[in-house]
């Protein structure tokens, strides 16, 4: 089925067209979420939270201002930075074991495959190294700009113009 028409019906609150967009996106957006939050339990939550959330909020979907699976993918990286910054959740990562720190650093070389269910790891490989930074940090790591800024040592509006052009150039790549 086309996703437009899809995506309609399930702004209508067609529970079929809830049920196929949750099997064709749920494992994106929880292999997003997981490189944010570490924890493929909590990974779910946040995943079925935010599928909640995209329901309720359907009505403020629109074409015009993007493809469906941006949306989703922008609610659930924000969800999952949300949680991090929760108290239960700063609470719970206090006694870690040494396996958590072991894949927070990651070279943008290692893309987790779990958030590469559309095949943009290839087209993010393709990009210049100043771009495959910003989008690992900002996108797969869940940095905000801010700590993106602070990370690479560069001014905001940089970061926020260089996101910017590089998503473009992404989307270029993806769509031709």
């Amino acid at each position: 089925m086309d996703i437009d028409i899809l995506v309609e019906k399930f702004k209508q609150k067609d529970e079929k067209a809830f049920e196929s967009l949750y099997n064709m996106y749920s494992n994106s957006m929880q292999g997003v979420v997981y490189n944010i939050v570490r924890d493929h339990d909590i990974a779910e939550e946040v995943m079925q939270d935010v599928f909640i959330k995209v329901w309720h909020k359907a009505d403020s979907y629109s074409s015009s201002k993007g493809r469906f699976f941006t949306w989703i993918l922008n609610i659930s990286r924000n969800a999952a930075i949300d949680k991090t910054r929760s108290k239960s959740f700063k609470k719970s990562k206090q006694n870690l074991n040494s396996d958590f720190f072991v894949d927070s650093i990651e070279t943008h070389e290692s893309l987790d495959n779990s958030t590469d269910a559309i095949g943009i790891k290839k087209f993010v490989g393709k990009l210049a190294d100043k771009c495959k930074e910003v989008i690992e940090l900002l996108y797969f790591k869940g940095y905000t700009q801010s700590e993106a800024s602070e990370t690479l040592n560069m001014p905001i509006g940089s970061i926020k113009t260089r996101n910017r052009n590089c998503i473009k150039e992404l989307r270029n790549m993806v769509l031709n």
